[in-house]
Parts: structure tokens; C-alpha cells; sequence
């Protein structure tokens, strides 16, 4: 695959993966998604209400080892999706980018996007360490794990527009958090200012999330678009409450805690 005068190397376990196997998997099986939802939940109430008169678990080594599996998953991926969409965006343009389903199953492409919509299912194994180990557990960390896990497994089997975009950014923010909770597991001091940068790029996340949605909708109008209303309904919905409780998230982080530190000064 050439991008701009430069070839976009496809690896052999790219070109080998069956993307219509896959996409036949999750049209016969992405209401599961659902079951490990439910299996999640009662883990999370569960778990909390049997920690309560234990002592906490240490755990660092394997959260080291888990959030640096992830960083490298991610880091990969938003690299592999990141090229192909950059391919996409220059030689066809935002539209093309936007609509047409290649992402699905290009050869570069259609190996990472299925990755990804499996991955949302051991993504939930954040949650745990979190419960073992006795950490504040807010909502937005929870309810984002279900509604990924659940968008995710309902979009792909569609191959809906809009998914390069989506689980691109996704990967990439993925990259940079794991990243930063693999550096703070392990001990390493990490400028806070990071820790804003991922929760911004978390938040340029979600209003792209929502254009994306607008100009899925709109050229959908016009036959231009593979997409549904209920997709985008629920899709849209998503990423504007994600964007609400990120926003929420940051305020209460970092500037009511800003304000708090500076008057006790």
C-alpha cells in the first residue's frame, strides 16, 4: 500500500486474518458482550462488599505487567489503524474516511479493527485491580467500560461508518494512558501536567466522537454513508455523555483541586 510516495508494510499475520470470519463471529455472538456486562458488575458490587473487611492487595508487579501489555496492544494499534486512516484521509479525503467501510477489511486495517472490539472485553480487567486493591471506583470508570464493550461488539458487526475514526482515537488515548498507569505502577514520578494531557485528549475524544456522529448522519441523508439511526442514536448518546463526565472529571480533578491547593497556601 503506497501513502504518499511511501510504501505501508503489511505484516503476514495482517494479510492471514479472515475479516468475514470475524465479522460472522460477532453477528452470532455480540449480545455475549451483555453477559460479561452483567458478569462485570456483579463483580464490581460484589467484590467491593467482600474487600470491605479485608485488607487491601498490593498487587503492583501484575498491574505493572497488565498496564504495560496494554500500552504496547494500544500503542501498536493506534500506530497500524493511525497509518491506515492517514492513508485514507490523503489520497480520498474526510468523507471517505468517514464512510467507506474498508477500515473493516483493509489489509492493514481489518486485523486491528477486530482486535480492538476483543480487547474491550479484558479491558475489564482494569476494574479489578481497582477493587483488590481498595481504590476510589467513580462512575464514569465503570459505566465507560460497559458502553465501550457493549458499542464496540454491536458497531463492528455492522461494519457501520465512522469506525476508523472511533477506534483510532480510541487506541491512541489508550497509548498514552496505559503508558502513564504502567509508569506510576511501576514507581516512576509522573508530571501531573501528563495526567491533564491524557484526561484533554480524553475529552478532544468525545466532541470528535460527536462530529463524527453529525457527519455520519448527515451524509447517510444522502446515501453516502453505511449507517443506521439506531447506531448513531445510541452512539451519539454515548459520546456526549462521555463527554459531559470527562469534562466533569477534569473540573473536579484539576481545578477545583488547583483552587483547594492554593488557598490552603
Amino acid at each position: 500500500m503506497n501513502m504518499s510516495g511511501l510504501t505501508l508494510q503489511e505484516y503476514e499475520f495482517e494479510k492471514q486474518f479472515n475479516e468475514n470470519e470475524a465479522i460472522q463471529w460477532m453477528q452470532e455472538n455480540w449480545k455475549k458482550s451483555f453477559l460479561f456486562s452483567a458478569l462485570y458488575a456483579a463483580f464490581i458490587f460484589g467484590g467491593r462488599h467482600l474487600m470491605n473487611k479485608r485488607a487491601k492487595f498490593e498487587l503492583r508487579k501484575p498491574l505493572v505487567l497488565w498496564s504495560l501489555t496494554l500500552a504496547v496492544f494500544s500503542i501498536f494499534g493506534a500506530l497500524r489503524t493511525g497509518a491506515y486512516m492517514v492513508y485514507i484521509l490523503m489520497t480520498k479525503g474526510l468523507k471517505q474516511s468517514v464512510c467507506d467501510q474498508s477500515f473493516y477489511y483493509g489489509p492493514v486495517s481489518k486485523f486491528w479493527a477486530y482486535a480492538f472490539v476483543l480487547s474491550k472485553a479484558p479491558e475489564l480487567g482494569d476494574t479489578i485491580f481497582i477493587v483488590l486493591r481498595k481504590q476510589k471506583l467513580i462512575f464514569l470508570h465503570w459505566y465507560h467500560h460497559i458502553t465501550v464493550l457493549l458499542y464496540s461488539w454491536y458497531s463492528y458487526k455492522d461494519m457501520v461508518a465512522g469506525g476508523g475514526w472511533f477506534m483510532t482515537m480510541n487506541y491512541s488515548v489508550h497509548a498514552l494512558m496505559y503508558s502513564y498507569y504502567a509508569l506510576r505502577a511501576a514507581g516512576f514520578r509522573v508530571s501531573r501536567k501528563f495526567a491533564m494531557f491524557i484526561t484533554l485528549s480524553q475529552i478532544t475524544q468525545m466532541l470528535v466522537g460527536c462530529i463524527i456522529n453529525y457527519l455520519v448522519f448527515s451524509w447517510m441523508q444522502q446515501d453516502q454513508c453505511h449507517s443506521h439511526f439506531q447506531n448513531i442514536f445510541w452512539s451519539s448518546l454515548m459520546y456526549l455523555s462521555y463527554l459531559l463526565l470527562f469534562c466533569h472529571f477534569f473540573f473536579e480533578a484539576y481545578i477545583c483541586k488547583t483552587r483547594k491547593t492554593t488557598k490552603a497556601e
